[in-house]
């Protein structure tokens, strides 16, 4: 392994006995450049893309309590060509994270925090934030794009290389709205971006497109009963759906400043389906379904009158008795995650919904050329019982409802793990499987790669890293075809 340090922020943190700062925890400060990586079994040919995964790696001591949400943005990514591999690793600067390197010490509040408890203005949906952009990651326009999930601007950086781009033009004239949220998505048949954001101010959210060329094409109100917490979005060939959920703050008690997250099991979920650019202009219509709060979707398609819609249906959105909110209680016992399906009739308005598999899962990945159009194979994370860390894959046919699982192993944890299409694919599930390892057994990491066919015979090759790297939230990949600047093989 030939490994280059490129960079490194010394940390100003003191209380590292906190769970979010140590053991698979442990924040990461050097940036690395690594080329020639030991590779347990063989890379395969056919895989041409990079990998890419966001963390959390707060910098400075906080100036109130600390949550797994707070830290610091670091890009993890693993490159593929030609049966090559490299890793590199970039902290995320944004606009907060130079100002905090310049005053030498924490300036904005964290999410349990009294957002006055901020010596600076936050950009996110809640005041004194800051927008890490640590959320979520994805590629659209040739180069990658980060994402905050309390909204914030669209950072970009480029692909391959992970050196910043800036933030997309067009961030400058959603701001005044909050910005994006995290989670936007890129329909694999026009190339656009579908987006949303949400704040405190009437009309409470917005949806938009931009497309190919990273141009705002469309930007419309989505108007809400008030302030609301969506997280996740999803959409059809003709349709962004949105949600509006009883879980969100206390309105109550926003005047006060006061931002308590409370769930109001009398109000039902709602979901607005939103026609897309293209699609004829008929405004929103909104459906009703049972009270629960879905914080990642799976896919959604038209089907006949119906979209149908596959998501994390939670069985009891707050915490139960002994569990809280500061982030050490994570893990699906908190709030019962389950594969679920909604249909909601565009011709009737009624809506159908059922469990399809009542096994606590979250965190999943489908084929991104699937996106909007019927699929057969979902990759849901198997969480740790407790804590905020993923013990293994589960496959699920939606079709025969047959399963496969493959765990990292006692003391290994991974990452959310996309589908990784062979450039050649010539089915689904012709693809593999990439997830980043944390193994505190070795006190090392790795990226393993199964074949997404049967991911029960594990890895068919394991890549090791130069550092243990820290558990982070979000992933994605992307063919060497989606990335600027390089050709389809």
């Amino acid at each position: 392994m030939h490994t280059e340090i490129v960079g490194r922020v010394e940390p100003t943190i003191v209380h590292w006995e906190h769970p979010f700062m140590h053991g698979p925890f442990a924040p990461n400060y050097v940036e690395y450049t690594a080329t020639d990586l030991e590779v347990i079994g063989e890379v395969p040919q056919r895989l041409n893309g990079v990998y890419l995964r966001n963390t959390q790696n707060p910098v400075h001591e906080p100036l109130g309590t600390h949550h797994a949400f707070d830290g610091d943005g670091m890009l993890h990514q693993l490159s593929f060509r030609n049966g090559k591999v490299e890793y590199r690793n970039r902290f995320l600067r944004t606009k907060g994270f130079e100002e905090e390197q310049a005053a030498g010490h924490a300036l904005f509040a964290g999410l349990i925090d009294n957002p006055k408890i901020a010596q600076r203005d936050g950009w996110g949906a809640r005041g004194g934030l800051k927008d890490t952009s640590a959320t979520d990651v994805i590629v659209h326009a040739g180069s990658a794009l980060t994402t905050f999930y309390q909204c914030g601007e669209p950072y970009r950086f480029d692909a391959r290389t992970l050196e910043p781009l800036g933030v997309s033009s067009w961030g400058a004239k959603v701001l005044e709205d909050n910005g994006v949220s995290a989670h936007p998505k890129v329909c694999p048949k026009t190339g656009d971006l579908l987006f949303f954001n949400y704040s405190k101010t009437a009309p409470y959210m917005y949806y938009g497109e931009v497309n190919a060329q990273d141009e705002l094409v469309h930007y419309v109100p989505v108007p809400l009963p008030g302030p609301r917490l969506p997280h996740d979005m999803m959409f059809t060939e003709n349709f962004a759906i949105l949600d509006d959920f009883p879980l969100h703050w206390d309105e109550s008690l926003l005047s006060q400043g006061k931002h308590k997250l409370s769930y109001f099991e009398q109000q039902p979920s709602r979901f607005a389906v939103v026609p897309r650019r293209h699609a004829p202009q008929t405004g929103v219509k909104w459906f009703e379904a049972s009270p629960t709060y879905v914080l990642h979707w799976l896919n959604a398609w038209e089907e006949g009158d119906e979209i149908v819609m596959h998501g994390y249906h939670q069985k009891h959105p707050m915490p139960k008795q002994g569990y809280d909110n500061t982030g050490g209680t994570l893990g699906p016992d908190r709030y019962g995650p389950t594969i679920y399906e909604w249909r909601l009739n565009m011709r009737t308005g009624e809506v159908k919904e059922r469990r399809l598999l009542d096994q606590y899962l979250e965190f999943g990945m489908i084929n991104a050329r699937n996106w909007g159009v019927p699929y057969r194979y979902s990759y849901n994370m198997i969480a740790h019982p407790k804590h905020f860390l993923f013990d293994g894959i589960l496959r699920f046919d939606h079709t025969t409802g047959q399963t496969q699982e493959y765990r990292f192993g006692e003391g290994r944890f991974g990452s959310e793990s996309p589908l990784a299409p062979c450039f050649d694919a010539s089915a689904e599930d012709d693809a593999y499987v990439v997830s980043f390892v944390t193994d505190m057994n070795t006190d090392r990491s790795e990226c393993v790669v199964l074949d997404a066919r049967d991911i029960s015979k594990g890895p068919v090759a394991r890549i090791l890293l130069p550092h243990k790297i820290s558990s982070g939230t979000h992933a994605c990949w992307a063919d060497t075809s989606e990335i600027r600047g390089e050709s389809t093989l």
